[in-house]
């Protein structure tokens, strides 16, 4: 492995090292009932720390982002298509991407794609790190899942998709606080780059709800019904699928191969969940205008573990899907921020530091394993190369 991969495990472990000095957890209940999740409470010291140190995680993950150049596999395939926009040529991309894309080389001239790509790098790494402070109420565990787990790093590729990961993320505080305008504001803005994005809806809509109520009969004979459509109506699923993405019938993308590696992250949170079920996922309901539900961060760690069953149930089922690990991704990018609150709330000293370490170090593992990858031809992660020094 060349010298250019430290870039990376240098990156992770100066942002990771900021994020120890970030202490949000008082404005995450703030951010995810409702109401700005760094006020003027409880410290002006206190918040202004967490905002110097967000502030420099984000310019280091921006400008590691925005000054690649050749680096990953559609990287010159996006230089492509970004002539083909300005010409005014057919792109099957979105209109907002081709728009924003049409307007900047307008301004910076024809094939000048670095200003693009930085400018989609400036606010992917923003809305990422924005959710981090909203959501991760331990936020330097969050973000060393966040860097670990890759999602930052394959952001470097698909453009397009990892913006409205991102944004995806961004809007759970929407769905949580009950603000479905705005959530469903903040998904279509996403839509205008990848329609994909628009699945989230359903899927964020329905784990909401259930996180809301306790489960009764008919909760699970509708979960029975939908593994059954999944298992003998796939013929129906993939027409669907076809029908807004035509060009992936028959291609490299459509494999039907099975992702164990997001298998074993699912297997291992929900494991975790069930460790925790009665400290952390268990608690009393309060009453509100719609009767008896869960609420606060209680809501949300619920939140998050009805999307990782759903990600399950995805990954396992859904192998004829193209691309299946990228549906997934929408459910399982949660476990940033439910790994950490599993592991806050446990009460046993040892078992929380056993199950800490254990968590850390298959992350840790997985990084590896994904830096060893990022030479692979259909990758193109490494070498890391910029428009500064190269």
């Amino acid at each position: 492995m060349e010298w250019s991969a430290l870039v990376y495990v240098a990156l992770a472990a100066a942002v990771v090292a900021l994020g120890l000095c970030v202490e949000n957890k008082e404005y995450v209940q703030a951010a995810v009932e409702g109401g700005r999740a760094f006020g003027c409470r409880p410290t002006e010291r206190r918040q202004a720390r967490n905002r110097i140190a967000a502030i420099g995680i984000y310019c280091l993950l921006t400008g590691v982002s925005a000054c690649r150049i050749a680096v990953g596999n559609d990287y010159w395939v996006y230089r492509d298509n970004f002539k083909l926009i300005a010409q005014e040529r057919h792109v099957a991309s979105e209109f907002g991407f081709n728009y924003i894309v049409k307007w900047l080389q307008e301004l910076f001239g024809y094939d000048n794609y670095l200003p693009v790509f930085a400018f989609f790098s400036i606010i992917t790494v923003f809305f990422f790190v924005k959710a981090l402070l909203d959501q991760g109420s331990r936020f330097a565990f969050s973000l060393y899942l966040l860097m670990m787990g890759g999602y930052y790093f394959n952001s470097l590729n698909s453009v397009r998709y990892y913006l409205a990961l991102a944004i995806a993320l961004y809007s759970m505080k929407y769905v949580l606080r009950g603000e479905y305008g705005k959530f469903l504001l903040w998904i279509l803005a996403g839509a205008m780059f990848h329609k994909s994005i628009l699945l989230v809806v359903p899927v964020y809509l329905a784990a909401r709800f259930l996180a809301a109520v306790r489960l009764k009969k008919w909760h699970y004979g509708l979960g029975g019904l939908f593994l059954l459509s999944l298992i003998f109506g796939q013929q129906l699923y993939r027409e669907i699928i076809f029908y807004f993405y035509p060009y992936y019938r028959d291609s490299m993308f459509d494999d039907g191969q099975l992702s164990y590696a997001n298998i074993l992250k699912c297997v291992g949170a929900l494991g975790l969940c069930v460790l925790c079920w009665r400290g952390s996922l268990a608690g009393k309901q309060r009453e509100d205008g719609a009767g008896k539900t869960f609420g606060g961060r209680l809501l949300a760690r619920r939140f998050y573990f009805f999307l990782n069953l759903f990600g399950l149930v995805v990954y396992c089922c859904g192998s004829f899907i193209p691309e299946v690990s990228r549906v997934g991704y929408y459910m399982i990018v949660s476990q940033i921020f439910l790994l950490p609150e599993l592991l806050g709330e446990m009460s046993c000293r040892w078992l929380r530091r056993l199950c800490t370490a254990g968590v850390a170090a298959a992350f840790g593992a997985y990084f590896v394993l994904m830096l060893r990858g990022m030479y692979a031809v259909d990758v193109r992660l490494l070498p890391y190369l910029n428009w500064i020094f190269n």
